[in-house]
């Protein structure tokens, strides 16, 4: 069935409400009289536990939602009186799509659960149809709330407000649009003393992001939403231009982080009373910088793996640090500073004792030219077929808006009486299209994504493997991280498991998880 048994209440059985229909003129072609129904729905129910405590049977319509026992069974659910209602089958309770929709919107609005005897209500035909309308009508009705959304929010910026999306910036509260001289930040007076503490640290001591997070937490600070201050709410504050009584909207593409032109961006002046100087943000801007090139230099060494490197457990990359003996990775799950509670139990390693393993695993790979030309072949095919797959996507998505279009045409029809039979063989015509559709959509779209990667990555590759194989075991550290790179390795880590993967094809004898 659709639904699960609903949890019962205070120790007491579901209280259900059966409900039978014949069509006023065709009972015996339907070939299923009302007592036939309700001798099948009484039998599920004692199967089910569930206490019947009203039955309604009547020869009306389905095409009609205006029925008397149907209202009567509505009125129950309005009031709350029963927990589910049990039908012979999806088409007893109605014959329209649309009504269908109506009806189980009004059902999931109290808390009634809908079963069926002889069918799983969301894998019926005309189940799968009001699926589809309530789906289809979801997302126009999301898409017209989201436009209009952003309408009214550029809207009140062009006006001089804000909206709610900047209520949690750290020093501010928020006056809702809604208020009397509401849609701006007003000053938070325990908080802003801390932003104005933060930005001392950085521009009078010289603190790095890490150091004046932990006297943050040191101090108790308070947060604006996290239990824990850490590095990144530090550098958003330390890099944020509305401490300065700037305020911007509109700044990124829509799902995206990433900058719009300055020319899109919509000030919205006198929102944000400033808590520091436009002075004091530029001189923290250049500490960063200074702070940066400062960390930069105390690394003391390259890191051969850096951004390759990454921990099976938690999925964080590794970082490469020096402690007081040699050159280590560690993921920084482990670190308090990024994750004060629940943090990661994966190892660190070594630094040139992974390095050295990696490497090696690679050099084996290199010294196999079959596998190497015949990647490079395979690589080269993909690169040559990218219009090709590019093409065909486009193809698909056309037909899968047209397919949108015929559904909703064959919801008309439905709506209108269009035979019951017709409307459900088509509806299962274009459900089984959509499948394959979608299908080759997944498969396309992976195939465009590894063909544009082939166009990007196949001249470095053959020149990089080329020069490697030529002067293998005289390789430089720029070489080797060209290499690395351009075919696309990460290192997976996982206690003294070691898991390589990459572009180039991996076999039992050549990249293997390896046991340190």
């Amino acid at each position: 069935m659709l639904h699960s048994k609903w949890p019962e209440k205070d120790g007491e059985a579901m209280i259900a409400a059966i409900y039978c229909r014949v069509s006023t003129d065709n009972q015996e072609r339907e070939g299923t009289s009302l007592q036939t129904q309700l001798e099948a729905c009484l039998k599920y129910c004692q199967s089910k536990g569930y206490d019947v405590g009203y039955r309604y049977s009547e020869a009306y319509s389905g095409l009609s939602l205006e029925r008397p026992e149907l209202e009567k069974l509505r009125e129950l659910v309005r009031d709350e009186r029963i927990d589910v209602i049990i039908c012979y089958s999806l088409d007893r309770l109605s014959r329209d799509p649309g009504h269908g929709v109506i009806i189980t919107q009004e059902l999931e609005k109290h808390g009634v659960k809908l079963e069926t005897v002889t069918e799983d209500v969301d894998n019926s035909e005309l189940g799968k149809l009001i699926s589809y309308i309530r789906g289809y009508a979801s997302k126009v009705e999301a898409e017209k709330i989201r436009e209009r959304t952003m309408r009214g929010k550029k809207a009140r910026a062009k006006e001089g407000r804000m909206s709610g999306g900047f209520h949690r910036t750290y020093g501010y509260d928020y006056v809702k649009v809604a208020f009397n001289n509401g849609g701006r930040r007003v000053i938070n007076e325990n908080e802003a003393s801390w932003v104005k503490q933060i930005y001392e640290w950085l521009v009078k001591d010289g603190l790095s992001g890490s150091a004046i997070t932990h006297r943050l937490r040191a101090l108790n600070a308070p947060t604006k939403s996290s239990q824990f201050w850490n590095r990144t709410s530090v550098l958003a504050i330390l890099k944020n231009p509305a401490y300065t009584g700037k305020t911007y909207a509109f700044t990124t593409l829509k799902g995206r982080k990433a900058r719009k032109p300055e020319s899109e961006w919509i000030e919205i002046a006198d929102v944000t009373p400033a808590i520091i100087s436009h002075e004091i943000f530029e001189a923290a801007q250049k500490q960063l910088q200074i702070n940066r090139k400062k960390a930069s230099r105390n690394k003391k060494r390259e890191y051969l793996l850096s951004g390759h490197l990454y921990c099976h457990r938690c999925g964080r990359a590794y970082w490469g640090y020096v402690d007081r003996v040699a050159q280590r990775y560690r993921c920084p799950g482990t670190q308090r500073i990024v994750v004060p509670i629940n943090r990661c139990h994966n190892k660190s390693w070594k630094g040139d004792k992974l390095e050295a393993l990696v490497w090696t695993q690679i050099e084996r790979v290199l010294d196999n030219p079959e596998l190497i030309i015949g990647e490079i072949a395979k690589q080269r095919q993909n690169a040559d077929k990218l219009g090709v797959f590019e093409t065909e996507l486009q193809q698909v998505e056309r037909q899968l808006k047209a397919l949108d279009r015929d559904q909703y045409q064959l919801l008309q029809w439905a709506l209108k009486g269009f035979p019951e039979s017709q409307v459900e063989t088509e509806c299962r015509r274009m459900n089984n299209s959509r499948e394959t559709l979608e299908a080759r959509k997944t498969e396309l779209e992976s195939q465009v994504k590894a063909s544009q990667d082939a166009v990007i990555t196949l001249p470095k590759l053959e020149h990089t493997v080329e020069l490697l194989r030529e002067q293998l075991k005289n390789t430089d550290f720029a070489t080797k991280r060209d290499f690395i790179e351009s075919m696309g390795i990460r290192v997976w880590l996982d206690g003294e498991s070691v898991e390589i993967t990459g572009v180039m094809p991996v076999t039992d004898d050549v990249i293997v998880t390896t046991r340190s």
